[in-house]
């Protein structure tokens, strides 16, 4: 999807059921800088994840209920990660 000599953004949430959003603008506007402070927070929020799940692994005490949790949490970070890393390659083609 273009807008002009610009790809539209694929932006860092979706949509109602699911679907992709996408912004078509010259990239200084409100919803872009929303939207890159919200890529930058799934970016840190899964390093917080990775150094948490990193300690868990660690502790021997740790129980398949907590295992379990962090396997969930983490996926959703890798889905967040990933849409991050699909709109930023986009952008820079």
């Amino acid at each position: 999807m273009k807008y002009g000599a610009r790809p539209a953004r694929l932006l860092p949430w979706t949509g109602s059921e699911g679907k992709p959003c996408y912004l078509l603008t010259d990239g200084d506007g409100p919803l872009s800088r929303l939207a890159d402070v919200v890529e930058a927070t799934h970016l840190d929020m899964a390093e917080e994840l990775s150094d948490h799940a990193a300690a868990l692994l660690a502790d021997a005490r740790a129980t398949p209920e907590q295992l379990r949790f962090m396997v969930h949490r983490m996926r959703e970070a890798l889905t967040a990660v990933h849409r991050v890393a699909e709109s930023r390659g986009m952008r820079s083609s």
